[in-house]
């Protein structure tokens, strides 16, 4: 547990001048600040945790990206830290971010400072030890639910994320609860509502956003990004919302005290819509829903300019029979020909009698939230709309007939598109078209900055064709088409220091632009021999420096296209998308992973049907588990989390064995054994592994105890593991990888040193003043006389006018060398300098 004094809430926030940076840029006047030109990343605080253990108390704390001077044998130089036990040093650490003391107790209290040359520099919170080897975060479960048809259903907790919604380095924890009913987007039925909750470390709901009948659940459908977005020092939250979305405000006591709705554009207002309303179709809705659509089937834009039939009798393969426009009657005759003649004969799964649950019509909206109240700050349409329920989509045109099933895939991430801000990019489709738009929130207005639409992929008819494997209409983008994957990653493939999307098996440039679209020739065995073909979609992808010999990033996937694929498997350049090794497989391979399990071999292994070396080498035919990996252990190689269902979830060694066996909890998502979440969320680099319990009455969270030697600071300070954190819980949960080879055998000299800016140093030096005056660390005519220097020296900033404000910070710290207790002074002293260094000319 934390012992922390109490906060009162921050001051509103301050002109972005005084945003913190590290290795800024300054222009050559010094009476002018100027605006870092570095990256912007969170302020983390120490991340000090205490865990009971077998040895003693084994604490944990982070190494900053800017603490961070050069390297060692075993990591990365700094700073160094002196541990303290109820109050009094107990230990000098200087070759890790750890310690053990095996004198520990329960109610023993730590903190660790800082030290550089010597001199103390800051303080952590001080914490208790946890009451045993895993913290449970407790949740308050939604009530169980009824859907249209009577079908009773309970809730689980499901994916997570984490952002700092207030500011104070400590990071909240955002949870996803799953209805028992959520399906995947080809399943038919009725789902309950998706709910976003946010809870503190020690439990407490912030708020819960309901996201209401009109979004459907399963992985597909919610994908929910936690960032700060608009530099002001604190994460909101962004996701696809719908007529019925709404905020629910809890008291202390788990009680409900405010509901409100999201705000719809004034159009749709205008055009009649309100919350109350109910787009899920039931299985009349859809018979209704075909009729009309065959109605208008003379209207119909690809009908109209040739593309497709004239008529459905044509399109079915029917002798003619009816007279356009079609009546209601002819059309229904139709509609039942469709869907109890036509499309049992195509596949004996077409019952299309039974599809409901769906919701193809009604608006569409993207929100982004304010992550510490939950309060809608905009609302505005989803980016990409559907357009129709899937007939553009090619959902009507394969065998297997699933109409919503294409048109409602999702996907999102968070990508450094300038390569200084984080931008939030959210698509739609991967099976045939595909299109990508990427937003800018600025704490005010919402901006769609561009779109990445590869255009519909040709038919030349919708209900018996194959859209997949061609390109769509648009000239510069068509090759995007067909191959997107159940998970896209954000990464700087090409060096130039702006994110990438690698979308499957194409990049889409940091612009806009498509970098690059994979293709290869097909092989003799497969169905097209000497054809080219795209590598196609796939459930798995992996994006880091897996083979530290080559230059740049590679991309490890796996590819569901069978014998229409030119690999099962393959391994790719990441800047080109050039196959470096791999093979066909003449099936759907759908699982694959990358990590270094055997430290013996040079580089990351890679594993889908066999075992594998960065070089391609095959090493075994036996592979490891495919769900998940983890960095727990203390040489820097990585292990697998394994168990799905209602299997108990382990962490285990490739060569050494089972490290945890997590009693009492469960992974997501069926088969997929997705745990919540794996992040580096406190503590040293490595990272820890989030599940819910059995009964969904808690997260329980499990950190390493192992002693490490590693010196690392936290993996959140690289931009591209902080940004695959963000996305982890987009549909098929994949692992987050850094920008480099992170191994057991590290190069320490080709880690980057993290070049960032912290957005509210002046705030929070502002928080932590009256945080210590309302404790009374400092007396009151020294907190006025210390607030009275603060005040004066952001005024002066506040102008531009740098040599004042810097004399009146002198001032600030002068005052502190007199007054108060030890702590308040290293810390405000601390953050005190670290907002002069902004200021001064370097």
């Amino acid at each position: 547990m934390y012992i922390k004094s109490k906060m009162i809430a921050p001051i509103a926030a301050l002109p972005l001048l005084l945003s913190s940076w590290t290795g800024a840029a300054y222009a050559a006047n010094e009476e002018t600040i100027q605006p870092s030109a570095a990256v912007q990343l969170e302020a983390l605080d120490r991340g000090l945790q205490a865990v009971p253990t077998s040895s003693g108390v084994f604490l944990s704390w982070r190494l900053l990206g800017n603490e961070v001077d050069g390297y060692a044998e075993t990591g990365m130089t700094g700073v160094d830290f002196h541990v303290y036990k109820n109050g009094q040093k107990i230990a000098a650490v200087q070759d890790s971010t750890n310690f053990v003391d095996p004198a520990g107790t329960a109610n023993a209290s730590y903190f660790v400072r800082a030290v550089k040359n010597g001199k103390e520099l800051n303080q952590s919170d001080a914490v208790q030890p946890w009451k045993q080897q895993y913290h449970d975060l407790k949740l308050q479960k939604p009530a169980d639910g009824v859907t249209p048809t009577g079908e009773r259903y309970t809730y689980s907790a499901n994916d997570m994320s984490v952002g700092d919604v207030d500011g104070d380095g400590r990071y909240e924890f955002f949870v996803k609860w799953d209805p028992s009913n959520s399906k995947d987007v080809s399943q038919i039925g009725y789902t309950g509502n998706t709910y976003i909750d946010c809870y503190t470390f020690e439990g407490k709901l912030l708020y819960r956003i309901d996201l209401g009948v009109n979004i459907r659940s399963g992985a597909h459908y919610t994908q929910f990004l936690v960032y700060d977005f608009d530099g002001d020092g604190k994460a909101e939250s962004m996701f696809k919302t719908a007529p019925g979305t709404k905020i629910i405000r809890y008291n202390d006591k788990g009680d409900v005290i405010s509901q409100k709705y999201i705000t719809m554009p004034k159009e749709d207002i205008e055009a009649g819509y309100v919350h109350t309303d109910d787009y899920r179709m039931s299985k009349k809705d859809y018979y209704n829903h075909v009729v009309e659509m065959f109605m208008n089937w003379h209207k119909h834009e690809e009908v109209v300019n040739g593309s497709w039939p004239k008529t459905l009798e044509e399109s079915f393969g029917i002798k003619p029979q009816y007279t356009y426009p079609l009546s209601r009657e002819d059309a229904q005759k139709l509609a039942d020909y469709f869907m109890d003649v036509y499309a049992p004969a195509r596949s004996t799964r077409n019952n299309l009698r039974n599809f409901e649950g769906f919701i193809v019509s009604g608006p569409e909206y993207m929100t982004v939230f304010n992550g510490e109240t939950g309060a809608e700050m905009e609302t505005i349409p989803y980016g990409v709309s559907r357009h129709d329920d899937g007939l553009m989509w090619g959902d009507y045109a394969m065998s297997r007939i699933e109409p919503g099933n294409r048109v409602d895939r999702f996907l999102a991430g968070v990508a450094y598109l300038n390569g200084k801000t984080p931008s939030a990019v959210f698509a739609r489709g991967y099976y045939t078209r595909a299109a990508l738009v990427s937003y800018d929130w600025d704490g005010e207005k919402l901006r769609e900055v561009w779109t990445a639409d590869s255009g519909w992929t040709p038919m030349e008819n919708p209900f018996n064709d194959s859209p997949h494997g061609i390109s769509g209409e648009d000239p510069a983008l068509g090759a995007l088409a067909n191959q997107g994957a159940h998970f896209l990653s954000t990464a700087d493939v090409d060096g130039d220091g702006k994110q990438e999307i690698v979308y499957g098996s194409a990049t889409v440039d940091h612009d806009g632009s498509l970098l690059y679209s994979s293709t290869d020739t097909m092989p003799a065995q497969s169905a097209v021999p000497g054809t080219t073909a795209k590598l196609g979609h796939g459930d798995a992808i992996h994006v880091t420096d897996i083979d530290p010999d080559r230059e740049g990033l590679e991309i490890f996937m796996v590819h569901e296209g069978a014998a229409y694929a030119p690999y099962g498997y393959a391994m790719r350049d990441a800047k080109t998308g050039r196959v470096i090794y791999g093979a066909y497989t003449g099936k759907d391979t759908g699982r694959g992973m990358v990590g270094d399990i055997d430290p013996s071999k040079r580089g990351l292994e890679t594993w889908a049907v066999d075992l594998r070396t960065a070089q391609g080498e095959q090493i075994g035919t036996k592979i490891s588990g495919t769900n998940m990996n983890i960095k727990w252990a203390p040489d820097m190689t990585t292990q697998i989390i394994n168990g799905s269902g209602e299997g108990t979830p382990s962490i285990d060694d490739w060569l050494e064995g089972r490290k945890l066996l997590a009693e009492n909890t469960r992974t997501n998502n069926g088969t997929k054994g997705n745990p919540s979440l794996v992040a580096d969320v406190f503590g040293d680099w490595r990272e820890e592994l989030m599940l819910r319990t059995a009964d969904s009455s808690a997260i329980r969270i499990f950190t390493s105890t192992e002693q490490t030697d590693r010196k690392m600071y936290t993996l959140m300070h690289d931009t591209q593991y902080r940004t695959g954190i963000a996305g982890q819980n987009i549909v098929y949960n994949q692992p987050a990888y850094t920008s480099f080879y992170f191994a057991s055998d590290t190069d320490w000299s080709s880690v980057p040193k993290p070049e960032y800016h912290t957005p509210g140093t002046a705030e929070t030096l502002q928080n932590l003043l009256n945080d210590y005056i309302e404790a009374e660390e400092l007396s009151h005519p020294a907190g006025r006389k210390l607030d009275n220097a603060l005040k004066q020296a952001l005024h002066q900033a506040e102008k531009g006018n740098s040599k004042q404000a810097i004399a009146f910070l002198d001032k600030f710290k002068s005052i502190l060398e007199q007054e108060g207790t030890e702590r308040a002074k290293l810390n405000l002293s601390h953050q005190a300098e670290q907002l002069k260094e902004e200021w001064l000319n370097k």
